[in-house]
């Protein structure tokens, strides 16, 4: 593979929550003046794959990429259908659908799909007030839950939960979310784009559905609900280094995520593929001899073969990938000083919620 840093074509969701944040508030170029739900920063998922856009791979797919060089792209010895990772900014400017994503063995079982999605919020801005719902109320039942969801009545049998800047959610397949309005996240999770949601109207344009398609939507949601799951937000963990400050915002089996802040150029280590997205001004990446310039809301990809990058200047980004959770978490937060729980309160650690 020819290694460098890669640049994505990035696919746009118009659904009828979006609004004019990620262009307007994050400053993201290249949007249309329109609203805008959704911007697929890396994305393998079918019908909204990215492509190379840069150097000698440009119009090369991501999943063509992915499956030519998985050793180079990804990490050595990894093997999959698809890109591991999908990451998105997500303009929550109204309510998002009630809904669910699928956990691994029931998006095997019911969906025929490799696998579901877990995901996590990083909440980039949200109004006073705002909130999210979040999970099932102990000792609500599916009989009781399904009247609920018919009556568009979420907050008797979800949790309602406030949401700030800077919070990181984790999200594992088969619990029930939404968030939204006034609320500007980024998104990390499973390449997977199922899910099962339980508004009378369609997402992507507003539609009334049937009361029988409802009906079955809702149906199909209990049957991959997971009531006994729950979350809550919490702040990250910091490392600082010198001139680096380093926030591990959340981590589990799937993927880990940390917002780099920092006055001077770093070099950023690694033994399997980065996503990197930048918050602040641009910024100039170099790898393998090769200069990128990365603008403000704009993500790249580092191959895994590269293991080294450099971030010159000043910079606010944030860095997801699948990690080695002993090695890449574990290890060096109890070197921090940080305890048993804190470092599990990050996500999935054990992978018990998979």
């Amino acid at each position: 593979m020819i290694a460098y840093p890669l640049k994505l074509t990035t696919p746009i969701a118009t659904h009828t929550f979006g609004g004019q944040r990620i262009r307007q508030q994050l400053g993201k170029a290249g949007l249309p003046d329109t609203l805008v739900a959704e911007t697929w920063e890396v994305s393998d998922v079918d019908g909204m794959i990215a492509s190379v856009t840069n150097g000698e791979l440009a119009g090369c797919t991501l999943r063509e990429l992915t499956r030519r060089y998985p050793d180079e792209l990804v990490a050595p010895g990894w093997r999959g259908p698809h890109f591991p990772l999908l990451s998105k900014f997500i303009d929550g400017s109204g309510m998002l659908p009630v809904h669910l994503h699928a956990s691994d063995a029931l998006a095997q079982q019911r969906e025929g799909q490799p696998n579901g999605k877990t995901e996590a919020w990083y909440i980039l801005w949200a109004a006073p007030g705002a909130s999210c719902l979040l999970g099932v109320r102990d000792g609500v039942d599916n009989a009781a839950l399904k009247t609920a969801l018919l009556a568009e009545q979420y907050d008797a049998v979800m949790h309602r939960v406030p949401v700030k800047t800077g919070d990181t959610f984790y999200v594992p397949g088969g619990m029930l979310h939404s968030f939204g309005p006034d609320t500007l996240i980024y998104e990390i999770e499973q390449t997977s784009d199922i899910q099962q949601h339980a508004m009378p109207w369609r997402m992507e344009d507003g539609s009334r559905l049937s009361d029988e398609e409802w009906q079955q939507n809702i149906d199909a949601l209990l049957q991959e609900l997971r009531p006994e799951l729950h979350a809550a937000p919490q702040a990250g963990v910091l490392i600082e280094d010198g001139h680096l400050l380093r926030r591990i915002c959340c981590a589990g089996p799937y993927f880990a995520l940390e917002r780099w802040q920092f006055e001077r150029t770093q070099m950023l280590h690694f033994s399997s593929v980065r996503i990197l997205t930048n918050l602040g001004d641009p910024l100039t990446v170099e790898a393998n001899g090769v200069n990128v310039t990365l603008d403000r809301a704009e993500s790249l990809l580092l191959p895994a073969t590269l293991k080294q990058a450099r971030i010159y200047g000043a910079g606010d980004v944030l860095i997801g990938y699948v990690p080695e959770l002993q090695r890449e978490i574990v290890a060096p937060l109890r070197e921090a000083g940080y305890s048993e729980a804190e470092i599990a309160a990050l996500g999935d650690i054990d992978g018990r919620l998979r």
